[in-house]
């Protein structure tokens, strides 16, 4: 072994020179590796201790990289960056859009466009960027991002800005572009971190190459805060100006983009000692207009500040909003235009018919004759509920809603809900009924308004088959006797219209209120004589929509509440209203002019207060549960209803010692605030008449009843009638035997006036028939009606229409 070490030669001849201090004697290691590579690293020093012909880096040198090092260094980042860059994008797609930024309320407007309602919790409504007008749109643009439709989607030089002013204590920025703030604002949220700027930046750079920039700028301005619980630049012009954007200026558009920065601090409003700041911030958006020529300098130099509107308060859905809101609900689901799955989504803007001023005018005449009066020391003042409603005649708009005090202390609507019975207000169906089929009494006489029945109180309704065991008692059980058509309306008789029921047929009574608009859905809506009394459970809506179709002279069409609904700046197709001709123009005409009698005359004489020509109809349910009044001039139809309701059990109560009254009926407070509103709310136009084509005859005025107090009752009207031949004793009811032979039963002589008629018919072989006199005029010499028809005497002969002078004479013959 020493001898191999001694004889051992290295491969090199120059590594015979060792250096100085190594180790030369050094055994190779296995396979003469030591050797080896001690040969190697003296050769790789060359003089002077250079390494492969480098001088060797000693002291502080060593610990600076090398160019190469250097180079290696950042051609490594940039691969990772690039190879992070792509898988990033591969990795991280568009996201579906949070559920904030995607929800919106749901927004009711009056016809004149200001805001009933908003009934989502977010207050935010879409609009496409063709409807901002475009100065707003360059306001914007100069507030937030000047180079937005030339830039890529990432500003990197302006995030690493933002980022090192942070870093520095120079303030948080955000360094990010309009895509990156609709990004953060869309798809993912507020928070202030890495990751969630990591994926901003990639989905930003993704949803550039897949939309277009109008489209990102639409969907900035649809979810960007402005403040005072604004989304989106709608609700913004809304909430500071109280207009649609389409109608701003370019010193508001630049105003509330100012507000985009710091929406709280730049509210002059709920911030007066920051008007200084704001105004700054509103100099820079129009300098920067003018500096992109977005703006004319002489333009911006006449530009005022445009001072916004105090915050209002959310509308929510206290007082009538809520009402509102459930009846449109209810109106676009009845009609089919919007189910309730479907409004849930949000996003519509809705017009309605609803006319602010009459709105207004409704509240307060509710208000005055009916809340004002109620006192907490009278038990049945807190049963009180009242419903209201009122329709343009002519194009069938709904322009005012009563639904009750407060939708938040009150759900129920009373203006849509069918649980309380009409009454009386149902009453002039019947005659309409009548009038439309030309029905006649058990007898055979024609039904007009002068025909004369017996009014006698719980009269047994009398059929074609004799009694049918119906007997309805009047109000207040008064007697009226033999009275015409148009007198038992007035007094609303309850007997008199059973047995009118009876005579036209109830079925077909239930067939003329649907066609004037009553659903035929309506519970208790039942083809029976006591159908004339109003069993009937019809909203006050429904009931307005029938008088509507009466003062349109028997035109009929559905009511309107909505007149406009878009979503996202696209319109909702509306059904068109169609009318037709539900009931002959005679028979509508003839039922008014005999329902102006009742305010003239009868128990509506409280809705006189309206101070115009006037129709109605008062009413009372069963045991006093409901009052109303219903009642029209040719220009408005309007229903009021008052209802008791316990409010702890929602049962139906009596209105029995309510707001300090012995009972209260549809003459009393339901009229009054009839005509309270119906002044208001026509106040500003002028007075129309009517203008009726009524029957023949119908437009006959009762004379003053003879006796004023019949039997001690205390009802002012006689249960006599003048019309009654004189000289001669009225028959017996419906049902019973013809007059005897030779009764005078042609017209009756008038008073202080001259003869107009002729002869009737006389008797061949038996007593003949009496002379047919005519009604006499007044003196007022108008022109005559038709006469009686004289009645045959046994075996006489044809008795004939008598032409007379205007008087209250028969036009059918004997009473019944």
């Amino acid at each position: 072994m020493s001898d191999a070490s001694q004889h051992w030669a290295p491969r090199d001849p120059s590594d015979a020179a060792a250096a100085p201090g190594s180790d030369q004697g050094e055994p190779p290691g296995k396979n003469g590796e030591t050797g080896k590579n001690s040969g190697k690293s003296e050769r790789a020093r060359g003089k002077g201790g250079k390494r492969n012909g480098r001088k060797r880096r000693t002291g502080w040198r060593r610990v600076i990289p090398t160019w190469r090092m250097t180079l290696g260094t950042v051609l490594g980042l940039c691969l990772l960056l690039i190879g992070g860059f792509f898988a990033g994008y591969q990795l991280v797609d568009i996201p579906a859009a949070n559920a904030s930024a995607t929800a919106q309320s749901n927004v009711y407007l009056y016809n004149d466009g200001s805001v009933i309602a908003r009934d989502g919790d977010v207050n935010r409504e879409k609009i496409r960027l063709s409807q901002v007008p475009v100065t707003v749109q360059h306001a914007v643009l100069a507030a937030e991002d000047r180079d937005f439709y030339s830039e890529r989607a990432v500003d990197v030089k302006a995030m690493v800005r933002a980022g090192w002013n942070t870093v520095t204590g120079k303030g948080t920025q955000g360094g990010s572009t309009i895509t990156q703030q609709y990004v953060k604002n869309y798809y993912l949220g507020q928070e202030r971190t890495v990751l969630r700027k990591a994926k901003e930046f990639f989905i930003a750079v993704r949803l550039d190459r897949e939309e277009t920039k109008d489209e990102i700028f639409e969907g900035y301005l649809n979810t960007s805060y402005f403040g005072r619980n604004a989304y989106g630049i709608q609700a913004a012009a809304q909430a500071y100006y109280s207009k649609n954007v389409e109608d701003l200026t370019t010193a508001e558009g630049a105003y509330l983009a100012s507000l985009l920065n710091a929406p709280s601090a730049y509210d002059v409003i709920a911030h007066p000692d920051n008007e200084p700041a704001a105004r700054r911030r509103w100099n820079y958006v129009l300098d920067g207009m003018v500096k992109e020529d977005w703006l004319d300098a002489a333009e911006r130099a006449t530009t005022r500040f445009p001072t916004p509107g105090e915050a209002k308060p959310s509308t929510g859905l206290s007082g009538q909003r809520g009402y509102i809101v459930q009846a449109v609900e209810d109106y676009l689901n009845r009609r089919g235009i919007l189910d309730e799955q479907t409004l849930a989504t949000g996003g519509y803007r809705i017009t309605t018919t609803l006319d602010r001023a009459k709105q207004d005018a409704f509240v307060k005449a509710v208000d005055t004759n009916v809340m004002d009066r109620t006192s907490t020391d009278r038990e049945a003042d807190r049963d009180i509920r009242v419903g209201g409603a009122s329709i343009l005649p002519d194009t069938g708009e709904v322009v005012a809603l009563y639904g009750g005090i407060d939708y938040t202390k009150q759900y129920v609507s009373n203006v849509t809900r069918r649980d309380y019975q009409v009454g009386s207000v149902f009453k002039p169906f019947v005659l309409t009924s009548a009038l439309v089929n030309g029905s006649t009494t058990q007898d055979g006489r024609r039904i007009t308004p002068n025909t004369v029945y017996d009014g006698t109180n719980k009269r047994t309704v009398i059929g074609p088959q004799g009694s049918t065991g119906y007997a309805p008692a009047n109000e207040d059980d008064v007697d009226y006797g033999d009275i015409t058509v148009r007198t038992a309306t007035d007094r609303s008789v309850n007997s008199v219209y059973a047995q009118m029921a009876q005579d036209v047929g109830p079925g077909k009574v239930r067939d003329t209120a649907v066609a004037l608009g009553i659903p035929t859905d309506t519970p208790g809506l039942i083809a029976s004589p006591s159908i004339a009394l109003g069993p009937a459970n019809a909203s006050v809506l429904d009931m307005t929509e029938a008088y509507a179709t009466l003062a349109d002279h028997g035109r009929h069409g559905r009511h309107v509440l909505v007149s406009k609904i878009t979503k996202n700046g696209t319109g909702i197709e509306l059904p068109e209203r169609t009318t037709r001709q539900a009931v002959s123009r005679e028979a509508a005409d003839t039922t008014t002019a005999v329902l102006r009698g009742v305010v003239e005359g009868g128990t509506g004489t409280a809705a006189q207060a309206v101070g115009r020509p006037a129709a109605g109809k008062t009413g009372t349910a069963e045991e006093d549960r409901a009052a109303w009044f219903a009642g029209y001039t040719p220009d408005l139809a309007t229903v009021v209803a008052v209802l008791g309701q316990d409010p702890d059990t929602g049962a139906q109560t009596s209105l029995y010692g309510a707001l300090g009254l012995p009972r209260v009926n549809g003459g009393g407070v339901p009229a009054e605030t009839w005509a309270a509103y119906t002044e208001a709310a026509l106040r500003s136009s002028p007075a129309q008449e009517f203008d009726l084509e009524t029957a023949a005859g119908s437009d006959v005025e009762d004379e003053p009843l003879v006796d004023e107090n019949p039997g001690g009752s205390t009802d002012p009207f006689s249960p006599s009638d003048p019309t009654t031949p004189s000289g001669t004793t009225p028959s017996s009811p419906a049902g019973s035997s013809p007059p005897a032979p030779g009764t005078n039963s042609g017209g009756t002589d008038g008073n202080d006036g001259t003869t107009g008629g002729t002869t009737g018919g006389g008797g061949t072989s038996g007593t003949s028939g009496a002379t047919g006199a005519a009604g006499a005029t007044g003196g007022s010499g108008e022109p005559g009606i038709t006469g009686a028809t004289g009645r045959d005497g046994e075996g006489g002969g044809d008795g004939g229409f008598i032409e007379g002078a205007r008087g209250p004479g028969f036009p059918d013959g004997p009473p019944v």
